[in-house]
């Protein structure tokens, strides 16, 4: 049928990477209390680190960085390496590190008038660079050591 991708079957659940097999989509209560519970979790985190980090911007930034960093070694696990739940990416992935990351006092770190300096620019600038690397890093970095890992 047109639009069907090949990662996905005729009644549209999608198949593990690899082909082995259909995963067994959980329900929708079951993935919002997952990402909820995750939320809960990654956010207090977040708090804690920004009670005893260094002042505004910099304890946003060591999060957004740290966050991505988590986020590349988390996505090759579950989709590379493990057959892991179902539940999993979206406990963790968007409720844990959506949770613990924070994009939204990144913008305003860079907005603030407080931080309208040339510093603020290179937070600007190098946020969504470092960020981005960082999730590579992770990534290659957890391919590397996971060598072939387990199926």
């Amino acid at each position: 049928m047109p639009g069907r991708g090949r990662d996905r079957p005729a009644h549209g659940a999608p198949r593990r990477p690899g082909g082995g097999g259909r995963v067994s989509a959980p329900g929708r209560p079951a993935v919002l209390a997952a990402v909820a519970a995750g939320g809960v979790v990654g956010a207090e985190v977040r708090w804690l680190l920004g009670l005893v980090g260094p002042p505004a911007p910099w304890t946003t930034l060591v999060i957004n960085v740290t966050g991505c960093l988590l986020m590349g070694v988390l996505m090759v696990l579950v989709t590379e390496r493990f057959r892991a739940h179902p539940l999993v990416r979206p406990a963790l992935g968007v409720g844990v590190l959506g949770g613990y990351t924070t994009f939204s006092t990144y913008a305003v770190d860079v907005a603030a008038p407080a931080f309208g300096s040339p510093g603020s620019l290179a937070l600007m600038v190098g946020t969504p660079v470092l960020a981005v690397a960082a999730t590579a890093l992770g990534a290659t970095l957890t391919r590397a050591l996971a060598g072939g890992g387990a199926r």
